[in-house]
This record gives C-alpha cells, sequence and structure tokens, in this order.
C-alpha cells in the first residue's frame, strides 16, 4: 500500500516562526507576518498539489478562519488537492451537514475528506453556545456521526436520541463519493466513537512505542465492531539535506520562543481537558532544551507555544525517511505533516524525503498512480 501525504493550510496565520493557537490558546500575534489570505493559503495548496501530497488539513477554532468556506474558495484555485475539513459537529445540524459535504463533492468534483472534532475545551465551546461537557460532546458525535452516515447511504432517519433528534431526514441528492471521515481522541470514550463511526483514526506525533498502544487500541474496538480502521499520524517536520542544518532550524524556532509566551500558552495547555493536549504537555517535561528529543528525531519544541499537534519530525531526508518507515511499521499509512513556513517547508519535504520514499516503493505520486490505473 502506499503511503499518503496530507499537508496543512495555516488559517491562522503563517511565519518563519512558529504561529501558535489551539486548546484554548489564542494564536500568538508574534511572527503572523503571512495573514491566511486566499491567495496565499492557495499557494500553498497548490504547491503541495504539485508535490504530490494527496489533501491538506484545515484547522477549526476561535482563532483560525472557518475551514468551510476556507477550503470552498481555495478548491476553486486548485485541480486535484482534496481537503481535510475540520469541523465540530456540536455546532451544526447532522442533516445540514450531511447536505454541506454533498454538495462540496459535487461543486469540487469529490475532493471533500472530513476531520470530525468534538471540542476539547468547554470555555471554548461555551463561547458558540455549546453547554454540553466533554463525554457528553462525544456522544453527541457519535448519535451525529450515526444520522449522517445513514443520509449518505439514502436512507430516511428517525433518531430520538439523548442529544439529537431528527424526524424524516433526507438528502435530495448523495455525495458521490462518500467522503472519508477522520477523527482522532484519547480518551475511553472517543475510542468507542472512532471504532464504530470512522474510517482514519488520526493520532498526535507520540513516541513510536506509545502510537502502536495506541493502534492496537483502537484496533482492538473496532474488530468487536466488525470494523477495520486506517491509521494516519499528525506531525510537524523540518527536513534538510544535512541533519546538522534541520537541527539548526529547530534551534533557531527555539530561540525565537519568548519566554513570556511559553509560560502563558503552557499555563493555558495545562488547563486542558483533553487527554490528547496532556499527552502532549508530558512529552516535552517542561521545556528543557536537552530534552526535547524524545525519540531519535522526534522533537516536542513545537508544543512549548502551539496547543494541539506538538511533535516533529527534525533530521536528514534520509533520516526523516526512516522515521516514517518506522512508524509505517506500526501501522501507520497516512501521514497529516506542516511545518513552518509552510509554503517553504512544503517544498523541502516533498523535494526531499518523498522521492526517497519512491525509491523503496513506498509511495507514488498521485498521478503516477492515476496514469498507471488508465494504462
Amino acid at each position: 500500500m502506499s503511503l499518503t501525504f496530507h499537508w496543512f493550510l495555516p488559517t491562522n496565520g503563517d511565519s518563519r516562526h512558529v504561529v501558535g493557537g489551539g486548546h484554548g490558546t489564542p494564536a500568538t500575534a508574534s511572527g503572523r507576518d503571512r495573514p491566511p489570505t486566499v491567495a496565499y493559503l492557495s499557494q500553498i495548496a497548490r504547491a503541495a498539489e504539485d508535490l504530490g501530497f494527496v489533501g491538506a488539513l484545515t484547522p477549526t477554532g476561535a482563532w483560525c478562519e472557518d475551514a468551510w468556506l476556507t477550503t470552498a474558495m481555495v478548491s476553486r484555485h486548485t485541480e486535484r488537492l482534496k481537503f481535510l475539513v475540520a469541523f465540530r459537529p456540536g455546532f451544526v445540524s447532522p442533516t445540514l451537514a450531511a447536505q454541506m459535504a454533498a454538495t462540496f463533492q459535487r461543486q469540487s468534483g469529490g475532493r471533500l475528506l472530513l476531520n470530525v472534532v468534538t471540542g476539547g475545551e468547554s470555555r471554548e465551546q461555551r463561547a458558540y453556545g455549546d453547554f454540553l461537557d466533554k463525554d457528553a460532546r462525544y456522544r453527541r458525535t457519535g448519535e451525529f456521526l450515526q444520522i449522517v452516515r445513514e443520509l449518505w447511504e439514502g436512507k430516511s432517519v428517525d433518531l430520538h436520541g439523548e442529544h439529537l433528534r431528527v424526524e424524516d431526514a433526507r438528502l435530495a441528492r448523495l455525495p458521490d463519493p462518500v467522503p472519508d471521515v477522520y477523527f482522532g481522541g484519547s480518551s475511553p470514550v472517543a475510542g468507542e466513537i472512532a471504532a464504530k463511526h470512522v474510517d482514519a483514526y488520526l493520532t498526535w506525533g507520540e513516541p513510536p512505542a506509545q502510537v502502536a498502544e495506541k493502534i492496537a487500541w483502537i484496533r482492538g474496538l473496532a474488530a468487536a465492531e466488525g470494523r477495520t480502521l486506517r491509521f494516519g499520524i499528525r506531525l510537524h517536520v523540518i527536513t534538510r539535506d544535512t541533519s546538522e542544518q534541520a537541527w539548526a532550524e529547530a534551534n533557531r524556532l527555539l530561540d525565537g520562543f519568548d519566554e513570556r509566551t511559553v509560560q502563558s500558552v503552557q499555563e493555558g495547555l495545562a488547563r486542558s481537558e483533553s487527554e490528547g493536549q496532556r499527552r502532549m504537555l508530558a512529552l516535552h517535561g517542561g521545556g528543557s532544551r536537552d530534552r526535547l528529543e524524545i525519540h531519535p528525531n522526534l522533537w516536542a519544541g513545537i508544543g512549548l507555544v502551539r496547543g494541539g499537534a506538538g511533535t516533529a519530525l527534525v533530521g536528514s531526508h534520509d533520516e526523516v525517511a526512516e522515521r516514517i518507515k518506522e512508524y509505517h511499521a506500526l501501522g501507520i499509512d497516512e501521514f497529516v505533516l506542516s511545518g513552518y513556513p509552510h509554503l517553504e517547508e512544503a517544498y523541502w519535504f516533498g523535494e526531499g524525503v518523498l522521492p526517497r520514499l519512491a525509491a523503496q516503493g513506498l509511495w507514488r505520486h498521485p498521478t503516477a498512480e492515476r496514469t498507471a490505473q488508465t494504462s
């Protein structure tokens, strides 16, 4: 199976420094010298498309631009790239979400993927009018996905659940193809929802041993439901011609972290309700420089100023390719990557790492696969 790579659209702004945000922390103002305009995001998207990335993730939250609207506009400037749109089930009705997805598929030529984000921070959820606690939000997500899935199958849906109720819901036009649903979560209830409803389970970039445990956990839950899932990982990347150059870039980013900002962000993240965020914080253990490489070529420095995914693959192109192979051996087939700035880092990875994986038969450019299928 050929590995699949996705890039990231920084709808909270981009920079040559780390731009933070997420999980209850605001996007850091320092260094946001590239506003998330449609023109700039389209430039990143076109680069990712040319280099061979399959899709691009867009985040969701009060700290960034809306993912649905932004990707709809950017899609007009690309031809093949898919959009992994992050959205929160509690903010829109399931029938409307199913309809939006069907419309997106028709208007984009089938280029929508959905990243379901239940919402880890009650304070931010309440700002949007959602007053459920975390476990209740996950149970609502399960009901939401049940409704959406049945609508996409062409069924007429009646459901009177604990949190959601629809009567005689149906779609006039079905999505073609049905978009894959991606989902992440480290709490027990998150695992139950993933096992029952999603196509691909995403984990943040933890060391391989911890990722292996998480894959085994989700795989077992899915098997009990008679289902098989794909697995993906969310990482940043700093790859260069030599290891020394890559680590010099990581240290340059680290030097740009203002001590007060780090302290403020860490205090905010420590209040997070997210189990995944707690695991991210535990990796860097307070941020001592000599403890940030938590596994060969796996650096936890990004998590000092950014909520959510806080680790990066750092090293030469060969080293980064080896780490990708290590995760792949555990069962990871999809990689959702990013780097600062996102335009330039896409080229470093696309021109440095992907050809090495291609030479080993682990990756093919999507256009090459399409050519092979039609020849």
